[in-house]
C-alpha cells in the first residue's frame, strides 16, 4: 500500500526567521544576474571579442531578465570604450548624386556642422554685400565705360566711313547692317529692288566693299567685349577669392589635421569660383516672369544655392561616454538601415543630401545593438539587411523597394557607411535552433550562444539574492521597503513557478510585476507586508481565470460530468493541465474504457479522431507492450478495446495519462468498480513502472478545487508518482485540507500500487 504524503512534504517553506533581516533595507542591493552564472560569462565573452561574427544570440524564457541584462553588461563594458567617431554626409561636388559620408573624431562633427552653416550664411551675406558695394560697382563700371567708349569709336568711325560712300547705318542685334542713300534718304528693300539692274549692281559692288569693312569693326567689337569679360570675370574672382580666404582660412586652420575636410574645402572652393553667378547675382525681371507662370522652373532660392555647402551630421557623439548601447524594439528596414526621405512640390518628388537620416546601425556604430529576434524575424528584408551588414561590415542606404525588387530608383545613393556593430539578439532558444539549422550564415554571424537558465537552486545563497533583487527595486523606484515575511512569500512564489520544491524560476520579470503590483496595495504605508505580496499573486491569477472559472462552472452543472465519489467500472478520473496565454491551471478528465470479444487490440478514440498528439499515442502503445508483458506471455493476448476522454473537444497530448487509461482497462477487463474519489496521474512504462509527469501542482490543484466545492468528505485524494514528490508547491488550502486529513496524496512507483489504492 502507498504511504500518504504529510503536509510538510508538499512545499517547500522560506521561514521568516532564516531571514536575518526585518526589512529590505537592510540588505544590499543585487546588482548581478541571479542564478545566470554561464549565461553571463558566455555574454561577458561575446562582449569582448571585437573579432568579426563573434555577435551574441542570448536566449531564454520570457521574464528571465536576458534584455536587462544584456544591456546592463553591454552598457558596463561600453563606458570603459572609446567613443566612436561621428558620420557626417556632405555633398559630393563631382557626382551629386553620390553624397560622401565623412567620419570625424568624436565631437568634431557637431563643430563642423555648426561651422559649415555659419559660412554658408556669411558666404552669402558677405558676397552680396561686396557685389553690392560701390566701390565694386565703381570699378565695374569703369571696365564696362571703357568698353563702350572703344565700341562708341569704332561704330562712329564706320558710320563716318559710309556716309562718305552714300549709306546709311543700321545696328541690330545681330549684326551691323549698311543701307545706300539716295536723295538723301536710306532707301528701304523694296525701293532698291525697284531700281534699274545696272543701278542695283553698282550698289551691290560698293556695298560688299562696305560690309566687308563692317565685318571689321564687329571682330573689333567682340574682341572689346571678350575683354571686357575678362577683366570683369577678373575682378569678380579677385575679389571673391579674398572673400573666400577670409572664410576658409579660420577653417583650414581649425580642421588641418583632417585631410578629408581638406579636400572637401578645396572642392568647395572651386564650386563656389564657378557659381558666382547664383552666389552673389540677382534674379533678372524674365527669371521672376518664369517663375510667376512655372513655379516649378524657377530659380532657385538662395538657401537652396548655399545647402550644398552646409553637413548632414547622422551621429553626434560629442556628449556620448564611451560606445552606444542601443535597443530598440521597431527595426523596420529603414530604422534598421536608415533612409533619404523626399519632398513633394507640385507634384515631384525631391530630395538632397540633407534629407538623409540615420538607421540604428549607424546609431550603433562602435558600440552595441540590443534587438528581439522576433522583431527582425518578422520581415525577411529586415534579417537579411541585418546579415549583410554583419557580413561586409558597411550600412548601405537604399529603398526598401529597390532593395527588394533589384529595380532601380533615381535618387541619391550615399555612399556606403563602414560600421563596427556588435548585435546582441534576444530570444527563445527555439529560434536560435531553427536559425542554426537552416540559416547558413547564422552560425558565422551568431557564434555566442548565452542561454538564460529559468530555473536556479533554492539555497540560501540564492534566496539572499532575491532578497538583494527586492531591494534593488525599491531603490529603483523610491518605493517602501519589503518586509522579510513578504520577502519570503516571493521566494516560495519562486519556487512554485519553477515547479519543484530544490529550484527556484529565474523569471524575474513576473517577480517584479509582482512587486509592482503588491507595492500598488501596500498604499502609503510604511513597508509592504506579506498580505500586499499574497494579495498580488491571488488577483493575477484571479484575472487570468476567466476559462478555468467557466470550465468549473460548467463541472458544478454537472454539463461535463465527473464524479467525486463512489465507485463505477472501466471509468477513472484522470488529470490534465490547461494553459491560456497568462494562466496555467489542472482540471479533471474522465477516461473511460470499453473491453470485448475481439483482435482489434487498444484502440485510441482520441487518435481515431485525428484529436490525440504524438505523445499520447506513444502512451497507449505503451500500455499494449505492458499488457504483452504482463499477461500473454504464455498465450496470445485476444481482446478488443477501446479508450477515451469523455468530452474532450480540443485535442489531448502527453502521456501523463496512461496510467489512469491502464487502470480504466483492467477495471473494465476485470469487471471490478473504480473510486471516483480519487484522481490519477502519472506516465507508465511497459515493465508497469510510474514515471514523472509535469504540471502536478496544477493537476493536484485542479481535483482539490473540484472536491472543495462539493464538499470534502475525508476520502478523496490524488494518485501522483513518486518521482514527482519534489516538485509540489501547493498552495496553504490544499496543504491544510492535508493537515486536518480531509484531503489525501498518495506517491506510487509501480503500477501495481495504484490498482491497489483503486
Amino acid at each position: 500500500m502507498a504511504t500518504e504524503l504529510k503536509y510538510t512534504q508538499l512545499k517547500k517553506t522560506c521561514a521568516r526567521k532564516s531571514l536575518a533581516f526585518a526589512t529590505t533595507d537592510e540588505v544590499d542591493a543585487c546588482p548581478d544576474a541571479i542564478g545566470q552564472e554561464k549565461a553571463v560569462t558566455a555574454l561577458e565573452l561575446g562582449l569582448t571579442i571585437r573579432e568579426k561574427g563573434y555577435n551574441i544570440y542570448v536566449a531564454g524564457l520570457p521574464g528571465s531578465g536576458k534584455t536587462s541584462i544584456s544591456e546592463r553588461y553591454a552598457a558596463k563594458l561600453a563606458r570603459a570604450m572609446e567613443r566612436p567617431k561621428d558620420l557626417c554626409y556632405i555633398y559630393n561636388f563631382e557626382e551629386p548624386r553620390y553624397p560622401k559620408r565623412l567620419f570625424l573624431p568624436s565631437g568634431t562633427g557637431k563643430a563642423f556642422k555648426q561651422d559649415m552653416e555659419c559660412f554658408a550664411e556669411k558666404l552669402g551675406e558677405d558676397f552680396t554685400r561686396a557685389f553690392t558695394d560701390k566701390d565694386y560697382e565703381d570699378r565695374k563700371h569703369c571696365i564696362v565705360k571703357g568698353y563702350q567708349d572703344k565700341r562708341d569709336e569704332v561704330i562712329k568711325q564706320i558710320t563716318q566711313e559710309a556716309k562718305e560712300q552714300e549709306y546709311g547705318v543700321k545696328m541690330t542685334s545681330t549684326g551691323i547692317y549698311f543701307m545706300p542713300i539716295i536723295d538723301g534718304e536710306m532707301i528701304s528693300e523694296e525701293q532698291f529692288n525697284a531700281l534699274p539692274q545696272e543701278e542695283q549692281d553698282n550698289i551691290s559692288e560698293k556695298t560688299s566693299i562696305i560690309q566687308g569693312r563692317a565685318a571689321e569693326v564687329m571682330r573689333d567689337i567682340r574682341e572689346f567685349e571678350r575683354a571686357t569679360h575678362k577683366d570683369v570675370g577678373e575682378l569678380e574672382k579677385c575679389l571673391s577669392e579674398c572673400l573666400l580666404a577670409d572664410l576658409m582660412t579660420p577653417l583650414k586652420e581649425k580642421y588641418a589635421e583632417i585631410p578629408e575636410i581638406l579636400d572637401y574645402f578645396k572642392l568647395l572652393e572651386e564650386d563656389v569660383l564657378d557659381n558666382l553667378a547664383d552666389i552673389a547675382g540677382e534674379e533678372e525681371d524674365e527669371e521672376g516672369y518664369i517663375q510667376a507662370i512655372m513655379p516649378w522652373a524657377a530659380r532657385r532660392e538662395k538657401s537652396d544655392v548655399f545647402s550644398k555647402y552646409k553637413v548632414n551630421l547622422l551621429t553626434d557623439n560629442s556628449g556620448a561616454e564611451g560606445a552606444p548601447v542601443i535597443i530598440d524594439h521597431n527595426p523596420t528596414y529603414s530604422n534598421l538601415v536608415g533612409e533619404v526621405e523626399y519632398d513633394s512640390e507640385f507634384g515631384n518628388l525631391t530630395t538632397d543630401f540633407m534629407k538623409i537620416k540615420p538607421g540604428l546601425l549607424h546609431k550603433a556604430n562602435g558600440g552595441f545593438l540590443i534587438l528581439q529576434a522576433r522583431d527582425v524575424l518578422g520581415s525577411i528584408h529586415v534579417w537579411e539587411a541585418l546579415c549583410k551588414c554583419l557580413l561586409t561590415g558597411r550600412a548601405v542606404i537604399e529603398p526598401q523597394r529597390e532593395y527588394a525588387t533589384g529595380i532601380t530608383m533615381a535618387g541619391l545613393r550615399p555612399e556606403p557607411a563602414d560600421v563596427d556593430v556588435k548585435v546582441i539578439l534576444v530570444g527563445q532558444e527555439y529560434v536560435y535552433e531553427i536559425l542554426n539549422e537552416f540559416d547558413e550564415e547564422f552560425q558565422k554571424l551568431f557564434k555566442i550562444n548565452a542561454v538564460f537558465d529559468y530555473e536556479m537552486p533554492n539555497d540560501a545563497s540564492n534566496v539572499k539574492h532575491i532578497a538583494g533583487f527586492v531591494k534593488r527595486f525599491t531603490q529603483s523606484r523610491k518605493s517602501a521597503p519589503f518586509e522579510a515575511a513578504a520577502v519570503a512569500l516571493a521566494v516560495e512564489h519562486l519556487g512554485r513557478l519553477a515547479e519543484r520544491q530544490d529550484k527556484l524560476s529565474t523569471q524575474l520579470g513576473v517577480l517584479t510585476d509582482i512587486l509592482v503590483e503588491a507595492t500598488a496595495y501596500a498604499g502609503s504605508a510604511k513597508s509592504v507586508k506579506a498580505g500586499h505580496l499574497e494579495k498580488a499573486i491571488n488577483e493575477r491569477e484571479r484575472r487570468a481565470a476567466l476559462y478555468e472559472e467557466k470550465l468549473n462552472e460548467l463541472i458544478a452543472q454537472d454539463i461535463i460530468m465527473i464524479d467525486t465519489d463512489g465507485r463505477k467500472t472501466a471509468q477513472v478520473n484522470g488529470l490534465a493541465v490547461l494553459e491560456t496565454n497568462s494562466h496555467v491551471f489542472g482540471k479533471p478528465a474522465r477516461i473511460t474504457a470499453t473491453t470485448y470479444v475481439g483482435k482489434s487490440g487498444i484502440v485510441n478514440i482520441e487518435k481515431e479522431a485525428e484529436m490525440s498528439g504524438s505523445i499520447h499515442d506513444k502512451g497507449v502503445q505503451v500500455i499494449i507492450g505492458y499488457l504483452g508483458q504482463k499477461y500473454a506471455q504464455n498465450f496470445p493476448l485476444s481482446l478488443s478495446c477501446r479508450i477515451c476522454f469523455e468530452q474532450n473537444y480540443s485535442g489531448i497530448d502527453g502521456d501523463s495519462a496512461s496510467s489512469a487509461e491502464l487502470y480504466a482497462i483492467l477495471s473494465s477487463l476485470a469487471d471490478i468498480p473504480v473510486r471516483q474519489d480519487i484522481a490519477v496521474t502519472g506516465s507508465i512504462n511497459q515493465r508497469g513502472e510510474i514515471q514523472a509527469i509535469g504540471g502536478v501542482t496544477y493537476k493536484v490543484e485542479g481535483f482539490f478545487a473540484l472536491c472543495r466545492s462539493r464538499g470534502l468528505t475525508g476520502k478523496q485524494g490524488v494518485v501522483i508518482p513518486e518521482k514527482n514528490v519534489k516538485d509540489l508547491a501547493l498552495n496553504d488550502e490544499v496543504i491544510k485540507a492535508v493537515k486536518d486529513g480531509m484531503f489525501h496524496i498518495y506517491p506510487i512507483s509501480h503500477i501495481d500500487d495504484g490498482i491497489e489504492l483503486l
